[in-house]
């Protein structure tokens, strides 16, 4: 059997927008953790000039642990 692989990576620099756009995800993620430490996180944040929107899924042991993350995010 061939143990041949694709291996693929990407890089931006500093002040690109996917800097940003990771940072604000880590940030949620972070917060997640903190308030619950077995939540289960899926976040993807997407910016332009004029929008952010940040996407995804939050399982947290408490419903209103989820508007408390996005407020404090």
């Amino acid at each position: 059997m061939s143990r041949h692989y694709l291996f693929t990576s990407e890089s931006v620099s500093d002040g690109h927008p996917d800097k940003l756009a990771d940072r604000m995800s880590d940030a949620v993620l972070d917060r997640c953790l903190t308030l619950d430490s077995s939540a289960r996180v899926a976040c993807e944040t997407l910016l332009t000039r004029e929008l952010v929107v940040v996407a995804g899924e939050l399982g947290l042991s408490s419903p209103a642990l989820h508007r408390q993350v996005l407020d404090e995010v």
